[in-house]
C-alpha cells in the first residue's frame, strides 16, 4: 500500500473508540500498523511476518473477509478475529484486522465457579448479574450467591460469553440482567441492574456501550 493510504488508514482506525478492540495493518505479507487494547494484546510488532495460522493469513490468501476463533497457539492468547481485505483492481493491497477476545473457553460450560465462605459453588451464566475487581480480587455477583473467581477480571471477562460486557475498568455486566440504563454526567451511564444495584459505565467504555445496546 502507498504510504498515503496508510497513514489515513491509521487515522481512521485511531479514531475508532473500541477499548477492547485490537487493531492490526497488514500489506500482502507483513504486519505495517498495530494498536492492543486493554482486553486482549497479540504482541504483534510492525514488520513481523504474517503467519499462515492466522486470520489474516486466511483473508489474504482467499480475497475475502474472514472470521474466526483462534487458540493460543500462535500468540500465546485466545482471539477472535474479523479480517478484511484491501482490494483494488482485483489485487490484495492489504488487510485490515479486528481482534477482539475469545468467548470460546467457557462458552461450552453453563456455568462458572466461584469461592464462597467455606466450599466452591457453581453459579450459572443467567444468574450472574455482574462481576466487580475488588481490592485485588475478583467477585462474581449472583442472584443469592456471591463469591471469588480464580481470574482476574481482565482474564475472565476474555473468556466469558457475548452477553456479558465490560462497562468500567473495574466491572463487568451481563446484558441480560440490566433493568435501566440512567445518563450521568460527562457522557457516563449508571446501569442498574435487576437486584437492584447501580454499576457505572466509564467514559472510555461508554460510546462502545451505547453502539453494542443501540441506543
Amino acid at each position: 500500500m502507498e504510504m498515503i493510504s496508510v497513514q489515513t488508514m491509521m487515522h481512521i482506525l485511531n479514531e475508532l473508540d473500541l477499548p477492547d478492540t485490537s487493531i492490526a495493518l497488514a500489506n500482502d505479507e507483513r504486519f505495517i500498523y498495530y494498536r492492543p487494547s486493554k482486553e486482549v494484546d497479540l504482541h504483534i510488532r510492525p514488520g513481523d511476518q504474517v503467519s499462515d495460522r492466522t486470520v489474516t493469513h486466511a483473508a489474504l490468501t482467499k480475497k475475502e473477509r474472514i472470521t474466526a476463533h483462534k487458540d493460543s497457539a500462535e500468540f500465546g492468547v485466545p482471539y477472535y478475529g474479523m479480517s478484511m481485505p484491501i482490494m483494488h483492481d482485483d489485487t490484495i493491497h492489504g488487510c485490515v484486522t479486528i481482534i477482539r477476545p475469545s468467548h470460546q473457553q467457557f462458552t461450552e460450560m453453563a456455568s462458572l465457579a466461584i469461592r464462597t465462605a467455606d466450599r466452591w459453588q457453581m453459579i450459572p451464566f443467567e444468574d450472574v448479574v455482574f462481576i466487580e475487581a475488588q481490592s485485588r480480587k475478583t467477585i462474581v455477583h449472583g442472584r443469592g450467591i456471591e463469591g471469588v473467581h480464580k481470574l482476574n477480571i481482565t482474564q475472565l471477562s476474555t473468556q466469558l460469553p457475548a452477553s456479558f460486557m465490560r462497562c468500567h475498568r473495574s466491572y463487568v455486566v451481563n446484558v441480560k440482567q440490566i433493568a435501566e440504563i440512567h445518563p450521568d454526567s460527562h457522557s457516563t451511564f449508571t446501569l442498574i441492574m435487576k437486584n437492584g444495584v447501580r454499576v457505572p459505565v466509564s467514559q472510555s467504555y461508554a460510546k462502545y456501550f451505547r453502539a453494542q445496546l443501540y441506543f
